[in-house]
């Protein structure tokens, strides 16, 4: 299910995670060259990306909501 970005928090590895408007967590990690997503690496970036959707595998199953 997808579920847009309302906003983001740090992890305690300091690993950026997006908050999703369902209330879930999800990791937004920039990590070439599996996984690329240079835009979470600067404020600028992450604020782009307020309102994308990601998919929710947690909404899939239902889980509870993280916040």
């Amino acid at each position: 299910m997808q579920q847009p970005i309302v906003g983001y928090h740090q992890d305690e590895d300091l690993h950026w995670v997006a908050r999703l408007a369902c209330g879930h967590n999800q990791h937004v990690r920039h990590q070439p060259p599996w996984t690329v997503r240079e835009w979470v690496t600067t404020e600028q970036g992450r604020a782009s990306k307020l309102g994308f959707s990601l998919f929710c595998v947690k909404c899939v199953e239902q889980a509870p909501r993280d916040w």
